[in-house]
């Protein structure tokens, strides 16, 4: 009895293989490959919110390669097309007919916003671009890596060329 039981666990997987293979053969199942439509060249913008530096030179340069971790696990050195800086700015109230100016906030003199422009190669599926096997969307969080710096921030913007 125990062998025609174990028996028929075997034939019934091995037929559930088969029409898993039928149907993945008629094309009414996809598998990953064909869910990539293309490969393109994408940038993606990095922004580094809050960040303390105790002298004015930012440690991260255009042209320069940044080591990148997307959720805690390391993809690859990127080409840095871009970075802007500004420091920490605050409101206050004037007088004139604007009712307020923008200013660095002196409470917090050493604190910058950075957005870093990165670009990679991604492969493009219907639901964004993928790229060391992570969907890039915005607001994911991403690590950027340096001689001199490990700074975590999220995807702010992303540019799809071609």
């Amino acid at each position: 009895m125990k062998n025609k039981l174990v028996d028929i666990i075997i034939v019934a997987g091995i037929l559930l293989a088969i029409c898993v293979g039928v149907v993945t053969i008629k094309h009414y199942r996809e598998t990953a490959s064909k869910q990539i439509e293309a490969t393109s060249k994408i940038n993606f913008v990095v922004y580094l919110k809050g960040v303390t530096l105790t002298n004015s030179d930012i440690p991260i340069k255009k042209s320069d390669k940044t080591f990148i971790s997307i959720r805690n696990v390391p993809y690859s050195d990127l080409d840095v097309v871009d970075v802007v800086f500004s420091p920490k700015m605050t409101t206050i109230s004037s007088n004139n007919s604007k009712g307020y100016n923008i200013v660095p906030d002196a409470s917090q003199p050493h604190t910058y916003d950075i957005a870093v422009t990165v670009t990679d190669t991604a492969k493009i599926t219907k639901d964004g671009a993928v790229v060391g096997g992570n969907k890039i969307k915005i607001g994911l969080p991403i690590t950027l890596e340096g001689k001199t710096y490990k700074l975590t921030g999220t995807v702010s913007d992303i540019d799809i060329e071609g």
